[in-house]
């Protein structure tokens, strides 16, 4: 392993907890781009479950709303 990232790994033992979960990600997101497989994190995929859940009871955005943020984002 590199000497850096031991330092940094060794100095990240004692960061906030968000600060941590901050690292995994970039970490996870750095494995996903070698591997081309991405591992969701607890909070993704509870998310997901949610976001899947929400269209099984027919939750959509209007189509007026999504069309709103079309616009602005040049869609």
């Amino acid at each position: 392993m590199v000497k850096t990232l031991e330092d940094v790994i060794k100095k990240a033992e004692n960061w906030p907890r968000e600060d941590q979960e901050e690292l995994a990600e970039f970490a996870r997101e750095i494995e996903a781009r070698r591997t081309g497989v991405y591992v969701m994190s607890d909070a993704e995929r509870a998310a997901v479950r949610e976001g899947l859940a929400q269209a099984d009871r027919g939750e959509f955005v209007p189509d007026d709303v999504v069309a709103k943020a079309d616009k602005r984002h040049d869609l």
